[in-house]
This record gives structure tokens, sequence and C-alpha cells, in this order.
């Protein structure tokens, strides 16, 4: 990951072993580079150490293991009120979030801990951890919005144009395999092996998923009709191929998936190709996929992960009990307060 000139060693030091010990992927490092730069020039500032400079101009290269001895678990949490509080008024800044959200402040903790942990754990720079009771903040999990059967299948049937056969088995794979855009974008034509896919997932982690019928159908027919990528390019063994004849872009897949949500009556802005990965899973989990299996689908790293597709299925057993007829039923009394079920 490219850094910051001006970033201390002792920091510099941390996102390499994230990189290359961790496995994080270099958008990871660099949103803990970027939070971390911030926690260290917000406290130059509030102990007098870059008087008159601009926030964002303020240098952190002289940050030395002196300066981190020095900190404190309220220096942290004054941190976090800080970036609720006062952050947005810089206005422009790349790292500035109006009404920073329960899950950017858990980026953030998780940025700090994973930095103080190292410190202390692998590089035995500190003798103690200052942080590590941080606490992360509750974080609200929404239930994930996907397709019903019948939905899906009104988007596989959706698809057209010219590149049909393509665009039907990207459908087709995010539908039954819960890939990831990215992982989808990154498969290679020599990642397929009869009836299984390899698939590059976070932090570079390979998992082998099995092809069902459909996805197995669908690539066959697909695949007559790839197109002859540019030489020169990455894109060489790529299985799916943009018009320009390059590796297919993330953009491209998500503009196609809401072009065929559209035109299959679906909601495109509810939905997207992400949704589609929520739609693989839960129609697993409820037609009898155990959740350790499901998170070895999906490739997640912790099972606290998968555990939402679980409230789904509370979320429609709920709506089933509310859905029975009898369930706004009530017994009638007696005039003289005795129900029925008294006489028996």
């Amino acid at each position: 990951m490219k850094v910051d000139s001006q970033s201390p060693q002792i920091l510099n030091d941390f996102l390499a072993y994230l990189s290359t010990i961790k496995g994080k992927s270099p958008k990871t490092v660099h949103e803990y580079y970027l939070d971390l730069r911030v926690f260290f020039r917000y406290l130059k500032q509030k102990r007098g150490l870059a008087d008159d400079v601009p926030f964002d101009e303020i240098p952190i290269n002289d940050i030395d293991i002196a300066f981190v001895e020095s900190i404190t678990l309220s220096d942290a949490y004054d941190f976090l009120m800080y970036t609720v509080q006062e952050r947005p008024k810089h206005g422009n800044s790349e790292h500035s979030e109006i009404g920073l959200s329960a899950r950017s402040r858990a980026r953030k903790i998780s940025a700090l801990r994973s930095f103080f942990k190292y410190l202390t754990d692998k590089a035995h720079l500190l003798s103690n951890n200052p942080l590590q009771n941080l606490e992360y903040p509750s974080v609200r999990r929404s239930l994930p919005k996907y397709l019903t059967v019948d939905e899906s299948v009104a988007l596989l049937e959706a698809v057209d144009g010219p590149f049909r056969e393509r665009d039907y088995c990207i459908l087709m794979l995010f539908l039954n395999c819960g890939l990831r855009v990215s992982e989808l974008c990154g498969l290679n034509v020599t990642d397929i092996n009869e009836n299984q896919i390899r698939v590059l997932g976070k932090g570079n982690k390979e998992r082998m998923l099995y092809l069902n019928e459909a996805c197995i159908d669908a690539i066959n027919a697909y695949l007559p009709h790839r197109l002859q990528p540019k030489n020169g390019t990455n894109a060489a063994n790529a299985l799916f191929i943009s018009r320009q004849r390059n590796r297919i872009r993330k953009t491209t897949v998500e503009h196609l998936v809401k072009k065929y949500l559209s035109q299959a009556g679906l909601d495109a802005e509810r939905f997207s190709a992400h949704k589609l990965r929520h739609t693989a899973a839960t129609l697993m989990y409820k037609n009898g996929v155990d959740i350790r299996t499901l998170q070895d689908v999906l490739g997640h790293e912790n099972v606290n992960t998968t555990m939402i597709y679980t409230h789904i299925n509370d979320a429609n057993m709920q709506d089933a009990a509310e859905r029975n007829p009898l369930s706004s039923f009530r017994r009638k009394e007696h005039a003289d307060g005795r129900d029925d079920s008294e006489e028996s």
C-alpha cells in the first residue's frame, strides 16, 4: 500500500504487518492508515503541538514510541467524540464524515485496537496496552434485503441483448454461489474445474465452491460467446470480458444488474448486485443449509457475520404467525363475565 511519505516508521511497520502477515486488503490497510493519521493529528492538536497549522496539514512523521506510550484510554474516547462533534467542521477533508455512524466509529476503534495490540503483542514496543478495554459501539444490524424465488426467476428471464449469455451467467453465479461483486470480477477461466470454481475472497483467501447444474449450464452456454480479450492486458484469463474486451469492472456489473432489475419490474433502487449475494445466502439458509456451511460458502471470517441470516427466519416465522387467519380471534364472553371455556 502506498502511504504518506511523511508517515512515521512505527505506523509504516504496522501497515506492512497488516498487509503481509494479516493478509488485509489494500483498501482496508489504507482505511486504517487514514484513521490512525487523523488520530495522531487530533492528539497533536489537542496537546498544542500543532498551533496555527491547518488540521489536514499537521505532520505526523515525528510520532514515535514515546508519544504512543503517553496515549491513554481517555484520549481514544475523546478522539471518538471529536469525530462525531468536531470533525465535520473541517469541510472538504477526505476523512470528514458528517453524522459519523456507529459502524464508522467501530472501524476507527478497530484501527486503534489493532495498532496497539500489534505494538504490545507483536512488536513488543509497549509493555501494556492502554486501549485493551476500548469498547465497540453497538451497531444495529438491519435484515438484509433479498429477492424471493419468483423475483429471482423474473430477473433471470429478463436477460436479453447482445451479451445475454454473459449477463445470464453472471446473474446465475450471483444467485447460486453468493459471490461478492469483486470476487465475480476477479474470476478466471482457469478457476473452473468441472463442477467447482475457485474464488479469491477478502484478504486473498481462497475458497472452492461447488457449481450446481444451473451454473454449469450457464457457464457452458457463455464460454462459446466469450469475447477475445485484448492482448497485453490483465484480461487474458478473465472469465467475464467487457465489450471493450477488458476484464469486466465492478461498475459494469453493478450497472447491468440494475438494468435487468428494472426490466424485470423490480425496484432497482432497493436491490443491487450485492443484494443478489444476500438473496443466495437467504435462499440457501431458508432451504436447510446450516450456518457453518453458509459461512464457508460466503467466505465470512467470523460466523457472527453469517448469523444475520438466522434472523430472517425469525422475521418470517413471526410474519407467518400474524398471517394465520386465527391470529385476531377473541373468545366471546357471557354476560356474567365467564368465557365459554369455563363451562367445560
